[in-house]
């Protein structure tokens, strides 16, 4: 009985037939979460991780940055390499080559071989979840509906991600840092178990050869990216155009960009197509994509700064925010499903309600920033954003779901993914850490000048106090300005023409 809810649904294949069709999604589900936290290094725990390794922060970075690359360049090729291998094979080799990252990030000390393997373990961890999902997705809606399958599939990705960071930070207090790789090898070790005793081999169309793929293009895009993130990682470390690495680092990258771009329409078969961008609200999704990366970085970096210099908030205290976050992308993803499936209307309102909560958690953030603040002053903002988050991330895939056509489906994802992870995301941290820096600078310049004379202050004790009154007042004046440019784009969002011909169609 209890599996009856599944009974009128396709069976999920590769799965031995004994196996129930609930059994089956939950597992893929299960699987999916565990490819989702395999990104080679665990960014919360950054900083013990430099400190352990004897290498800068922003060389981890660069390396989860490098794992993020891998899970974009795949894109492309992923229905290709569907129709090569059956799904078990494809679990069979996932799981071991992960295993394999992990072990190795377990005593890499190089920084460039720790770049490799986090890239190595992002496309892998990318091949992996598609497995998962694209077999279940007629047995969670058997009409195929986008609307219905989509939250589904970022209710996993999304709520891994927030998981894999309460995770890492716990492992990490109780422990160290190399113990969450121990953790993520169980998990893997447990899906392999799962897949050799309980899948069979089951090909489910013609199996195509991988000829024909470009692959010259998928490294030229590839490289481009490394470049991008590489200036706006290093920027700051290497003092940005001051720096001979920083300069080739661009010219690289706008060359190769060049070339890439001739090659796209010199080539048969590109790895992306020109006509991606063509399509009708391609090009207004990818700015509306770039708009919620930006934004969102203010809580990496000025939120995560203020709790760490002015709060004095522990890492645990500042990750059990992620439980809000967590539940704000359910209701996020319950908004989608009720507006899409049910009332069955188009994405103008939840585009707009999503940019709206991001703003307003700007908002939430400018008015709340205390040197005596609590923690549980946060919650809501928090939940607010991911609300925000969930409801935009969902609904403009949709849309994009809905606007491009299956022949160039995973080329449009690989771009958004080139705007998401590769782009916008250090783009947009990099732009707020130097800003941030500056108007450092500029108020302790300020602050100086109206410092008349201190008496029985210890020198130390005074630098302490006036580092600290000036990064709170910078952050605080740097959220202003964030709400200043959100109040803007939020005006040009609802007045644009545009959203009045967007409307639902059922396909």
């Amino acid at each position: 009985m209890r599996w009856l809810v599944f009974s009128n649904r396709p069976k999920v294949l590769y799965f031995k037939d004994s196996v129930p069709t609930g059994a089956c999604i939950v597992l893929s589900l299960f699987f999916a979460m565990v490819f989702q936290f395999n990104g080679g290094v665990f960014l919360p725990a950054a900083l013990q991780m430099s400190s352990a390794l004897g290498c800068i922060q922003e060389d981890v970075t660069m390396a989860g940055y490098a794992s993020f690359i891998g899970m974009t360049v795949i894109f492309p090729i992923l229905f290709r390499l569907k129709s090569r291998f059956t799904t078990r094979m494809i679990f069979m080799v996932v799981c071991p080559v992960l295993i394999a990252c992990n072990l190795i990030m377990l005593h890499v000390e190089n920084i460039y071989v720790m770049i490799g393997v986090c890239f190595v373990s992002g496309f892998f961890r990318m091949w992996g979840t598609f497995e998962c999902f694209s077999n279940i997705r007629l047995s969670v809606t058997p009409s195929g509906n986008f609307s219905v399958f989509y939250p589904v599939i970022y209710i996993v990705v999304l709520e891994s991600i927030q998981l894999s960071g309460l995770v890492t930070i716990q492992i990490s207090d109780w422990a160290n840092w190399r113990y969450m790789h121990w953790f993520v090898i169980g998990m893997l070790a447990c899906v392999w178990l799962c897949v050799f005793f309980l899948t069979k081999h089951v090909r489910m169309q013609r199996k195509t050869p991988l000829y024909g793929i470009d692959w010259l293009g998928g490294v030229l895009w590839g490289v481009v990216l490394f470049c991008v993130v590489f200036v706006c990682i290093y920027g700051d470390y290497y003092d940005w155009l001051d720096s001979a690495r920083i300069r080739a680092a661009l010219v690289t990258a706008v060359v190769l960009i060049q070339v890439s771009i001739n090659r796209m329409h010199r080539v048969s078969r590109p790895y992306i197509s020109p006509e991606v961008f063509g399509y009708r609200h391609f090009p207004t999704i990818l700015v509306l994509f770039l708009a919620l990366c930006l934004f969102l970085t203010t809580a990496s970096v000025l939120q995560e700064r203020f709790m760490r210099s002015i709060l004095n908030f522990d890492m645990l205290n500042a990750v059990s925010l992620n439980w809000y976050v967590f539940v704000g992308i359910l209701v996020g993803a319950g908004v989608v499903f009720y507006r899409q499936v049910v009332l069955r209307k188009g994405f103008k309102f939840l585009i707009s309600l999503g940019f709206i909560l991001i703003v307003v958690y700007q908002y939430c953030m400018y008015f709340l920033i205390d040197p005596n603040l609590n923690i549980e002053s946060l919650y809501f903002p928090n939940f607010l954003k991911g609300v925000g988050h969930g409801i935009l991330y969902i609904s403009l895939t949709i849309y994009v779901a809905k606007s491009v056509p299956f022949k160039h489906f995973f080329q449009g994802l690989c771009v958004l993914s080139f705007i998401r992870t590769s782009i916008a995301t250090p783009l947009g941290t990099a732009i707020l850490n130097r800003w941030l820096r500056i108007l450092q600078g500029e108020n302790i310049g300020l602050l100086a000048r109206t410092i008349d004379k201190v008496q029985n202050v210890p020198v130390q004790e005074l630098y302490g106090e006036v580092v600290r009154q000036t990064v709170l007042t910078s952050i605080k004046g740097l959220f202003g300005y964030v709400c200043v440019l959100g109040t803007v784009f939020l005006a040009v969002l609802l007045s644009y023409r545009l959203w009045r011909k967007i409307r639902f169609h059922e396909e």
